[in-house]
């Protein structure tokens, strides 16, 4: 993947019987797996579609800043 680099948090939920894969810093921009593999090759996609019609629409896109603090 040659997009920016995200930060992605990867956990399981048991009300999805999934991982979830969020990217804090681009709203909305998730995915889920069957496994951790799945949910992070999926966001990877997802990541790339959200840059893109972010572009089309002429919205700005937020520079990675790294390692987030999570409380």
């Amino acid at each position: 993947m040659n997009s920016p680099r995200y930060e992605i948090i990867i956990y399981w939920s048991e009300v999805d019987q999934a991982f979830i894969a969020e990217v804090p810093e681009l709203a909305g921009c998730a995915s889920d797996g069957s496994s951790y593999q799945e949910a992070l090759a999926a966001v990877e996609v997802v990541i790339g579609e959200w840059i893109e019609t972010a572009r089309a629409l002429g919205r700005p896109i937020p520079e990675p800043r790294g390692r987030l603090v999570h409380a």
